[in-house]
């Protein structure tokens, strides 16, 4: 017996139906029901939503959603491989799990939603789980039509997205995280958690959306974080020095010998306003 529900346990389920984790995908499964009841207690309430959940595998982390309350899971899986076992959790939970077998990346928000408030719950694969939330940050209109993002990264990701101006982990995606969404971790997951065990810890990741973020371009922010970052080392007046270099910085009050990390996220969208 399982911890969760009477399916059988995750390891038992992995051999039956032969599904070793694939590096090329990414792939790292968790077999502790009650720590991916845990992951999916960071976004309740679940009984009025539709979770999206990306990469589920033999759907450790499905179940667990589907225990807590969802209403409905959108399971998104790009391996064929883990469709059989999660067609025996759809047989469990009647209604209530809808598979998708397709690659996550590109994935259009409004074919997998219905009227339910949306929440993305996944332990994402490690290969795609940082241009998957870019994704999901970098819609065009705001507020996004994902009410919350519970996701796993692999810890040093989580930090640069909850990371402060000054620190070492401070850089784009904490600019754009910060900008339109309140981030923070939830807990951290040890390697040991996982089969096959990563070379690194990995940590829980909540964001909520901000409802009326500072207004900015987009694609300005993005050029402008791009050109900061990619040059750390050097001043803003030579880092950004293709996109007005010292006259663009003195025009919104800010010292061009500074630094990308000393620059607050409001001084970015100035940056982003200006050009």
């Amino acid at each position: 017996m399982s911890t969760i529900d009477d399916l059988p346990p995750l390891r038992e389920v992995i051999a039956t139906h032969d599904l070793a984790p694939q590096k090329r995908l990414g792939q790292n499964f968790l077999f502790d029901l009650n720590l991916t009841a845990k992951i999916s207690r960071q976004a309740k309430p679940l009984d009025e939503c539709t979770v999206l959940e990306v990469g589920p595998g033999p759907g450790g982390l499905t179940r667990a959603l589907l225990s807590e309350g969802a209403a409905r899971v959108v399971a998104v899986e790009k391996d064929p491989r883990c469709v059989p076992a999660l067609d025996e959790i759809a047989e469990r939970y009647p209604g209530r799990l809808d598979i998708r077998q397709l690659d996550a990346l590109g994935l259009d928000l409004s074919a997998v939603a219905d009227d339910r408030p949306l929440k993305i719950v996944s332990n994402l694969p490690y290969n795609v789980g940082t241009q998957l939330l870019l994704d999901w940050l970098a819609v065009p209109a705001w507020p996004p039509r994902w009410e919350s993002l519970t996701l796993m990264f692999q810890k040093e990701v989580a930090e640069r997205i909850v990371a402060a101006p000054g620190t070492n982990h401070y850089g784009r995606l904490a600019v754009l995280a910060g900008w339109r969404t309140k981030a923070r971790i939830a807990f951290e997951v040890p390697r040991e958690a996982f089969t096959p065990p990563p070379k690194v810890t990995s940590a829980i990741v909540h964001l909520t959306p901000r409802p009326e973020p500072a207004p900015a371009p987009l694609d300005a922010l993005e050029r402008v974080t791009a050109s900061a970052f990619g040059q750390r080392r050097k001043m803003l007046r030579q880092s950004l020095k293709s996109l007005g270099g010292a006259a663009l910085l003195e025009s919104v009050g800010i010292d061009p010998q500074r630094r990308a990390e000393t620059l607050s996220i409001e001084e970015f969208l100035k940056l982003a306003n200006a050009i």
